[in-house]
């Protein structure tokens, strides 16, 4: 046998799925009773919305965690994902119909919560829910493809809450409502955004992975009826993979776009005599642009005029610079709040910065201050010793050297002593005083000098 079959079998055995996955059958009727929002669903879905609602008006991240693991919003999006890939066009229209309750009760019940609490203010926890970027496709992709592959399995365990909360379908339906409710139409539209990229590629790692797995498709009674669903099959996935793949290429083009933009800002704006405290990169199809709020001393035509030049280079070509030098020159959109939080979170970091690098100075000069008052109270001790050993001794110096070892090539330290006496002591009477010194000091080695 080849090395490249052994290898091709051991990655086959390893990445094998069929090992402990459940009948087909049981799988699509375990999906298929989750789809329906009716009793039980229907208020547990209801309950959950207002936890989660209440969740985000409180900046409560452990609520909010809590809504999505009792929510039950998985069902019809897997569905739909089940349907498409099984051409079962009944599945389909009948997922399709609960995701719709599903969104409209979720908006409904979200929308009378924010109507009716005094909090009116938006939390960093419904900001985070308006903005989506690619790594949200990515989530709900992998989040997607983990869902499917735990729900065909025996054993389901629980990996299916997980992706509830990793994929986050319940906070942007509510962070929509709070939108309806103060008539904020960019959080509808954002959130709204969020929650379709999550459906879509829910739904489509839940199509792929079934036709990997081979689930048996829909038998029909005659070649027309199947050519006919087949085609409004085909017409639903690519209704459902084009919208997502657009979405994805203007995400991936927005995050390129955002990058090279805070690159720009970070090299080309570093003198000292020109301070950015906002930036703001708003991207479009006519290339992007960059909005700089700016203190300090202002740039003239000359400086303003070669930044432009240097766009290219970092790979914003069509992409203009909307500046806005010092406070009374801001734009009226500048939030004076916000200016002022800007200013007062970069003089925290830069002391906070300055102020760990002052405490690990000081710890630093404690221990060699430690070491040497160690030092000091050693010598004094041998000292008074060894003046009882050798009377005639004068004056007694003991260092912790570095000596470099060239037969070895390395560095060693060793104890070093050095002596004066009245006069000159024997080779004897100093052989044994260096005994003494290595036992007193605990020194395998160490140097005595006589001077």
């Amino acid at each position: 046998m080849s090395t490249a079959m052994t290898i091709w079998r051991f990655i086959r055995y390893r990445f094998d799925l069929s090992d402990d996955q459940d009948e087909a059958t049981d799988c699509i009727e375990s999906i298929r009773r989750g789809i329906v929002f009716k009793g039980t669903n229907l208020w547990t879905l209801i309950f959950a919305i207002f936890v989660a609602s209440v969740g985000l008006n409180m900046n409560s991240t452990a609520v909010v965690i809590g809504a999505m693991l009792i929510s039950p919003l998985m069902g019809p999006i897997m569905g739909l994902g089940l349907g498409v890939g099984i051409y079962d066009f009944d599945l389909i229209k009948q997922s399709g119909k609960n995701l719709a309750i599903m969104v409209v009760v979720s908006l409904l019940t979200s929308t009378i919560y924010f109507l009716l609490t005094p909090l009116k203010g938006a939390q960093s926890e419904l900001l985070s829910r308006t903005t989506p970027s690619i790594w949200d496709v990515v989530i709900a992709f992998a989040g997607g493809l983990a869902g499917i592959v735990a729900a065909t399995r025996v054993e389901k365990g629980n990996v299916v809450a997980g992706v509830a909360i990793a994929t986050a379908l319940m906070p942007p339906l509510c962070t929509a409502g709070y939108g309806l409710a103060t008539g904020q139409w960019y959080y509808l539209l954002g959130a709204f955004y969020l929650f379709s990229i999550n459906a879509v590629f829910i739904s489509f790692s839940t199509l792929l992975v079934v036709r990997l797995l081979k689930f048996p498709r829909k038998e029909f009674v005659s070649k027309e009826v199947a050519f006919r669903v087949r085609r409004n099959v085909a017409l639903v996935v690519l209704l459902t993979v084009l919208p997502s793949c657009v979405i994805a290429y203007f995400i991936v083009q927005k995050a390129i776009f955002e990058s090279r933009s805070d690159n720009f800002v970070n090299t080309e704006l570093q003198d000292n005599n020109v301070q950015v405290i906002r930036s703001n990169a708003e991207y479009n199809r006519e290339g992007g642009v960059i909005h700089l709020y700016t203190i300090g001393d202002a740039m003239d035509s000359v400086a303003v005029q070669k930044l432009l030049r240097r766009l290219p280079e970092y790979g914003l070509n069509k992409t203009t610079l909307d500046l806005h030098q010092g406070i009374a020159s801001a734009a009226p959109a500048l939030d004076v709040n916000v200016l002022r939080s800007g200013i007062l979170e970069e003089l925290y970091a830069k002391n906070e910065s300055a102020l760990n690098e002052k405490n690990q100075e000081l710890q630093q000069t404690r221990a060699k201050l430690a070491t040497f008052q160690k030092n000091t109270e050693k010598t004094r001790a041998v000292a008074a010793e060894f003046k009882a050993l050798q009377p005639t001794v004068e004056q007694l110096t003991l260092n912790q050297n570095l000596f470099f070892n060239y037969a070895r090539q390395q560095t060693d330290t060793l104890p070093v002593v050095c002596v004066r006496f009245k006069k000159k002591i024997s080779k004897t009477e100093q052989t044994k005083l260096y005994d003494w010194l290595k036992v007193r000091l605990a020194a395998d080695t160490l140097v005595l000098i006589q001077y």
